[in-house]
């Protein structure tokens, strides 16, 4: 009965990612995810959460040798047989290093993705878009007079929040973040924290992350990969303090990293 009373934004059933065919780099992951939550995804280097995480706005599907099986449902659609240009309006995808259109403005970037699919915006409309998006990272007071510039003239932080300006100026059902503060200084970490916590009362958020502590912060609930398996997954504070699994166990308390 528990499956109907959910609201599960994204679910993800057995699948498996291969870059080549003898090895598979995730193994049959199997999760729900409910709307307006934070996830995260932890793990050690190469067990597959970056993986996992691109697999899901169709990023493989730029490279002919990977594979992607199983089922990934975003709002009830299988985006495995959608069209890869519809699903990544669906979701948002925010990378590790800041990486604003350098040539673009401030403007322009926000509204990058409409100019990329021919999609046509009235000036009035465009105007209030880039301005609420801004708004919504918290960044319109700081760049609102030089709107123009180039985006690559602005802190690594404030780079970051363009960029996630510019994801949620598509109105994506899921944001998917890379270790989105990895690159940045603890000062703007905090403020891109912040963010995503206020973010989630309109999206649904997962977060790859290597820093436990950060997980343990912001996410409802958290996925531990180890080897491109899905070991554990659960609320957040229940599986730090309780772990159910010994890898995960070994992996929280700094056993292996």
């Amino acid at each position: 009965m528990e499956n109907f009373l959910k609201n599960y934004m994204l679910e993800l059933k057995n699948v498996s990612v291969s870059y080549t065919p003898e090895k598979k780099a995730v193994k049959n992951v199997t999760a729900q995810i409910e709307a307006q939550t934070i996830t995260a995804i932890m793990g050690p280097s190469g067990c597959g959460k970056s993986t996992l995480l691109r697999a899901i706005n169709r990023m493989h599907d730029l490279y002919p040798n990977i594979k992607t099986e199983g089922e990934i449902l975003l709002n009830n659609h299988n985006i495995l047989k959608m069209n890869p240009i519809l699903v990544r309006r669906m979701a948002g995808m925010v990378f590790q290093q800041p990486n604003p259109f350098p040539m673009m403005s401030i403007y322009d970037n926000v509204i990058a993705g409409y100019k990329l699919n021919g999609i046509s915006v009235k000036k009035r409309e465009r105007d209030e878009l880039v301005e609420n998006c801004l708004q919504s990272v918290v960044l319109w007071d700081e760049v609102k007079d030089s709107i123009n510039k180039k985006g690559t003239f602005l802190s690594g932080g404030q780079q970051q929040r363009l960029c996630i300006a510019r994801a949620i100026a598509m109105k994506p059902n899921v944001l998917l973040m890379d270790e989105p503060t990895s690159a940045l200084d603890p000062i703007s970490t905090n403020r891109i924290e912040e963010l995503l916590l206020e973010l989630k009362k309109q999206y649904t958020i997962i977060v790859v992350t290597h820093n436990m502590a950060q997980a343990a912060r912001i996410s409802d609930r958290s996925m531990f990969m180890y080897l491109g398996d899905l070991v554990e997954y659960g609320n957040t504070q229940q599986m730090f303090t309780k772990p159910e699994n010994k890898k995960t166990e070994d992996y929280l308390s700094g056993v292996f990293s």
